[in-house]
């Protein structure tokens, strides 16, 4: 039996429509605490290139940035990147591109990838494509895995599960981990 197809462009294309912030980015104080504790995470490390899968309209983006010499910020759809690249004018080290991972990928090398908020949406095979991607850009790349833990009806895993996916392949190692009560975030290495 196969699994389901990852949740399609016309699905985020929806929600977009539906809201300019349908996740409450902006306003919401689990967000910001999140965020914060993501970037406490990266425990002060300082990365050439890093990548953001899923930047929606860059809130988390933009603090990301301050981190990464340069940042590729990659989102399925146009309507969030817009109000991203307006929110992160300032951050002249950021380039935003619409993509869909793992079918699109940027061109080049990353020693960071963001994976935070997406990995849900992601049917088994593409969930396996992107963990391939990340070895591929090479050993000691960091991945920072960050995602909601309540199962939601139209995703196709809860977050333990995505992390559960990165932490069981022996090509990663576990360096941090946080568990809070709605998320949690996991920061691996593709091992040397």
């Amino acid at each position: 039996m196969s699994s389901p197809d990852s949740l399609s462009e016309a699905y985020f294309r929806n929600v977009y429509a539906a809201s300019d912030d349908p996740w409450n980015f902006e306003t919401s104080a689990y967000e910001a605490e999140k965020y914060r504790a993501t970037i406490a995470m990266l425990d002060g490390a300082s990365f050439r290139r890093g990548l953001e899968i899923g930047c929606s309209i860059g809130v988390l983006t933009y603090d990301l940035a301050a981190w990464c010499d340069t940042l590729v910020a990659v989102d399925i759809d146009e309507r969030p990147l817009a109000r991203a690249r307006e929110r992160c004018a300032a951050r002249t080290n950021i380039a935003f591109e619409r993509m869909a991972i793992p079918r699109e990928v940027p061109e080049g090398n990353f020693d960071l990838v963001v994976i935070s908020e997406v990995g849900y949406y992601w049917s088994d095979l593409d969930l396996a494509r992107v963990a391939d991607l990340v070895v591929a850009y090479g050993a000691g790349t960091t991945v920072q895995l960050v995602h909601y833990l309540p199962d939601v009806d139209e995703y196709l895993r809860d977050g333990d599960a995505v992390h559960a996916a990165f932490l069981g392949d022996d090509r990663f190692e576990g360096l941090r981990s946080k568990r809070a009560e709605l998320y949690r975030i996991d920061v691996l290495r593709v091992r040397r």
